[in-house]
């Protein structure tokens, strides 16, 4: 079954001033790359709402904050610039999708209005925008995401510090003494 043309046409290629908004109140955002042999990853990001930094009609950058380490989204850029962006903002179920080709900055004029609690970041992905367009809400609306009422108990699903004591088979530390240290260093070692 082929599209209707509309879905095609939603599509701007340019941020336009409702992309602009969007993005200036998205405290989070999605980013999607994959290697060279097309392996992906989809990484978290989070900042306060206005972080993400829109340049022109056809630029945005998004500062590099410390995470898991494992820096699988810059290896993945470095050998693939194609990457996606999915743009949430809290209780609106439409997101705003973006693709195009990333860079990686080490410096830069605007390095300054990416600084937040006083950190500046080391690195920075700027995104050459191709692709832009708004994604429909159903997703949103049948998993009720934004409604607290229809969200599980968190009593029954197992800590972080319970999942990597056994994932990683941790010896000579509980999974409360885990969570403890990962909690930590989360609030942190946030920038």
């Amino acid at each position: 079954m082929e599209p209707r043309q509309n879905a095609w046409d939603k599509d701007i290629g340019r941020i336009d001033e409702h992309a602009r908004t969007i993005i200036a109140h998205s405290p989070f955002v999605l980013l999607a790359t994959s290697n060279a042999d097309g392996a992906c990853d989809l990484s978290p990001r989070g900042d306060p709402a206005g972080s993400v930094l829109v340049l022109d009609d056809h630029r945005l950058v998004l500062a590099d904050r410390p995470g898991n380490h494992r820096l699988d989204s810059l290896r993945n850029i470095v050998h693939n610039p194609h990457v996606g962006l999915l743009f949430i903002v809290p209780g609106m179920n439409e997101t705003l999708r973006v693709n195009g080709r990333a860079t990686l900055v080490s410096d830069a004029p605007f390095f300054d209005d990416l600084t937040v609690q006083g950190k500046r970041p080391r690195l920075a992905v700027l995104v050459d925008v191709e692709e832009l367009y708004m994604h429909c809400a159903k997703a949103f609306l049948r998993s009720s995401l934004w409604r607290p009422e229809t969200w599980p108990d968190r009593g029954g699903l197992p800590t972080l510090g319970r999942i990597a004591k056994d994932q990683l088979r941790i010896k000579g530390v509980s999974a409360k003494e885990l969570d403890e240290g990962l909690d930590l260093d989360a609030r942190t070692n946030q920038y």
